[in-house]
């Protein structure tokens, strides 16, 4: 099993969470550690980069909805990169299309939050 978690600090409270491989009930728990940890540090602009990842599960999803209400409760919010339709349709079936909002690129998800580009 490939999995990889990489996190970086764009800016103040900008962070991008790149996973790669497969985010499932064996590697969530780690990506959700991750997760609070960077909203623990102040993170308020949190972008989770699944431009490397093959599969997301029901896990993944929960992590992803903890996540989002955790950033509501302190005025931030959670933006996700995926261009890989078989993921963003499971965003789409479930509904979550309408709670996160999906960035193709990387590039578009980083200055739609208002984060230089260096």
């Amino acid at each position: 099993m490939n999995f990889d978690i990489r996190t970086e600090q764009l800016s103040g409270d900008a962070y991008v969470i790149s996973l790669t491989g497969e985010v499932d009930l064996y590697t969530a728990p780690e990506f959700k550690q991750q997760l609070l940890e960077v909203i623990g540090q102040g993170g308020k602009e949190v972008i989770v980069d699944f431009s490397g990842t093959t599969f997301i599960d029901s896990t993944t999803l929960g992590v992803l909805v903890g996540g989002v209400k955790r950033l509501r409760t302190n005025e931030g919010q959670l933006s996700l990169v995926c261009s890989d339709r078989n993921i963003t349709k499971i965003f789409e079936i479930t509904g979550l299309d309408k709670v996160f909002t999906i960035y193709p690129t990387r590039e578009e998800a980083v200055s739609a939050v208002g984060v230089p580009q260096g």
